[in-house]
């Protein structure tokens, strides 16, 4: 019986399933807490029947407070937001879930909290300013915080209530800033070519994609959720701040896209260096390697690799 108990908000979704096979593979009991109760992606993960899925409501107090009580959990990893593309449709639902559900969260640890450890929660690299605002080629967590996108507001309003909630009721908690994830599964969005450059050539289709001389962080899910792994259970006193970056591989993308061609010589795939993508990608994870012990495990061809390997799987292709 693990000693730990992970609730994870957001736990059914794509990112979320990926932590919960992380918790599950380290021995951790886990509950997927997450509006949705399907489990279509921990089942292609293998973990579905190791872990207690949980429906609730993240914007509901009661129901955080009772979930985190009823299940005996230690920790929480927090990942229940709306996203870039959903917060911008939904604003008054963005405030909902990412600012009330977090604060939510934050509520029910402080309350619990001889029950609860720590809480790691993800806020964003959205939270910085477009990357022309930066002179410097990484920008580390003490640069400008200043984000263009209504999630990225809702993600800095989470630094303040973590920080005041840290210093006025002790909460410990651990906050990340991954930029965007890759890996089998993910939902369909504004990056969606990112993914295209991989599941297109996988599957034998022709693919275009613009920005090729410019420069992507290439995180890998599964890096990502030993990030936040880490970020829950680090010694606090191995923790020299509450704020990291963490990121993956930056490449371009027609380095990614070479990476693609390397695995399958026949990908069909054109890039072209027009358009100009609005992300600041190139983040200092020092303080995340010195004091979460984060390194990233998913280069370019092992990442793509067994991402195509995967989904070739799944259509009845041979493997590369």
């Amino acid at each position: 019986m693990s000693e730990s108990t992970v609730l994870v908000t957001g736990g059914t979704g794509f990112l979320g399933s990926y932590i919960v096979e992380d918790l599950v593979e380290q021995g951790h009991d886990v509950v997927a807490y997450d509006i949705s109760t399907d489990d279509r992606i921990l089942s292609k993960l293998g973990v579905a029947d190791d872990v207690t899925i949980r429906r609730g409501d993240i914007a509901e107090a009661t129901d955080v407070i009772r979930a985190v009580r009823e299940t005996d959990a230690t920790h929480i990893v927090h990942l229940a937001a709306l996203l870039t593309n959903s917060a911008r449709d939904n604003p008054r639902a963005a405030l909902d879930v990412n600012v009330a559900g977090t604060n939510n969260v934050f509520e029910a640890a402080r309350i619990l909290d001889d029950q609860i450890e720590r809480v790691a929660w993800a806020s964003s690299a959205a939270v910085y300013a477009p990357p022309d605002s930066y002179d410097a080629e990484y920008v580390d967590e003490g640069e400008l915080v200043y984000p263009d996108t209504l999630y990225g507001a809702t993600k800095e309003y989470n630094e303040h209530q973590a920080r005041v909630y840290h210093e006025d009721y002790g909460l410990d908690h651990v906050a990340l800033r991954p930029t965007v994830a890759y890996g089998p599964y993910r939902e369909t969005g504004g990056s969606a070519f990112l993914a295209n450059i991989v599941e297109k050539p996988a599957l034998g289709e022709p693919f275009g994609v613009e920005y090729g001389d410019q420069v992507i962080d290439w995180q890998h899910a599964r890096d990502i959720a030993q990030a936040f792994r880490k970020a829950a259970f680090a010694d606090e006193a191995d923790l020299g701040q509450r704020v990291y970056n963490v990121r993956g591989v930056l490449a371009t993308i027609r380095d990614a896209a070479e990476t693609v061609r390397d695995i399958l010589p026949d990908a069909d795939l054109d890039v072209s260096d027009e358009g100009e993508l609005p992300w600041t990608q190139n983040l200092d994870m020092t303080a995340a390697q010195e004091d979460l012990g984060y390194e990233v495990e998913y280069d370019l061809e092992t990442g793509f690799r067994s991402y195509i390997n995967t989904l070739r799987e799944e259509n009845g292709l041979d493997p590369v």
